[in-house]
């Protein structure tokens, strides 16, 4: 059989592996409570003039936008998103800059892969997958780090709140207070609210949008929390200082989950590391004898078919030590 083939025909395999495994997979949790949170501010978000001043703060946005940016932006399937995630980072990063790196990346790695040997075809896969997986990672990362100091820190910032109502400072002043005495994200969020209440923004129009950019649970409770009590009313400090004890309890029950599964996670990341790490080593002390697995189509069969294994088998131990909270 050709080996294009036999590449199409595992391809294909995985394709159907993973479609099954999400048919079987049931409902998810995450996207019922983002369902539930989506209704619910639907029903605090009907304003005409917060509709109005959005289109007009994303007609300025597009203006200061510099050339590389849109030209990026055309290229890319979904720039938006990826302004989102560059958002969430809370860095001055831009798509053009994001574009920028990426194409280095895959030129430069490529080069040096097929400067060493590598056919020209597998250097460009390679150079590809380095520019396209590694800016995508990193980006990655400075969120999961902020959004983990955000929510660490965020239930502290509450308190302050709940202090500041319960002195008698209106709700406007007191996200000044906050911005302005807790370091880290969550004072860089809060005075982003409290500038925007400053150039005529509502109160819920300026929470939703720093929501939407952050995407954590915590502070969409918190901005549904005081939507629902300035409609219902009721006493707003002892509302959110609940919140705050919820959202402790829910950090703790989030480290007792991953204490308990560190030891799955941990043998999961040598099985699967094992393998490639092996491979590595046998190519860099015999490439003869290891390179049959880039010739012999039984051998290129074997590996594909052992990689779509490990694949299914990461992904069903990933799912069991899964929590939704």
């Amino acid at each position: 059989m050709d080996p294009v083939t036999l590449i199409l025909v595992s391809a294909g395999a995985l394709v159907v592996l993973m479609m099954l495994a999400v048919a079987f997979s049931g409902p998810s949790a995450a996207r019922a409570g983002t369902r539930r949170l989506g209704a619910v501010r639907e029903r605090h978000s009907n304003d005409p003039l917060s509709t109005a001043m959005n289109q007009q703060v994303r007609s300025i946005t597009a203006g200061r936008s510099t050339k590389m940016d849109l030209t990026v932006a055309r290229i890319l399937p979904n720039p938006a998103l990826l302004q989102k995630r560059l958002a969430m980072t809370g860095k001055s990063w831009t798509v053009g800059k994001y574009g920028l790196v990426s194409l280095g990346l895959t030129v430069t790695i490529g080069l040096l892969l097929w400067l060493q040997g590598l056919p020209i075809l597998l250097a460009i896969f390679a150079g590809l997958a380095a520019g396209v997986g590694l800016p995508h990672a990193a980006v990655g990362y400075f969120i999961k780090k902020r959004v983990a100091t955000f929510t660490a820190k965020f239930p502290d910032a509450i308190e302050l709140l709940v202090r500041g109502l319960r002195s008698g400072l209106p709700i406007t002043e007191t996200i000044g207070v906050v911005g302005a005495e807790v370091p880290g994200p969550v004072g860089e969020e809060f005075r982003s609210v409290a500038d925007k209440m400053k150039i005529g923004r509502s109160l819920d129009a300026a929470l939703q949008e720093t929501a939407d950019r952050l995407g954590t649970p915590e502070f969409q409770f918190f901005v549904i929390t005081i939507a629902i009590q300035r409609e219902t009313g009721g006493n707003l400090a002892e509302t959110l200082a609940n919140l705050a004890d919820v959202l402790r309890k829910r950090a703790q029950m989030k480290l007792k989950i991953r204490a308990m599964s560190s030891e799955s996670k941990a043998s999961a990341y040598i099985i699967g590391s094992l393998p490639f790490i092996v491979f590595a080593l046998i190519y860099s002390i015999n490439q003869d004898y290891i390179g049959a697995f880039f010739i012999d189509q039984r051998l290129i069969v074997a590996g594909l078919g052992g990689i779509i294994w490990l694949s299914i088998g990461a992904f069903i131990m990933r799912q069991m030590i899964n929590f939704e909270i």
